[in-house]
């Protein structure tokens, strides 16, 4: 069984979602997922 947690950060535009989700996959290695109604990115730091 894998040990995976997932972290979902929900917001308004401009409320500091971004620097939080860089935040977080710098102190746990993880990488970031970003989706919204017009774009999808993934991506590894």
């Amino acid at each position: 069984m894998n040990n995976h947690k997932l972290i979902v950060i929900l917001g308004p535009t401009a409320s500091g979602k971004s620097d939080i989700a860089v935040a977080l996959a710098k102190k746990f290695e993880g990488e970031i997922i970003s989706a919204d109604s017009r774009q999808n990115k993934k991506g590894s730091l």
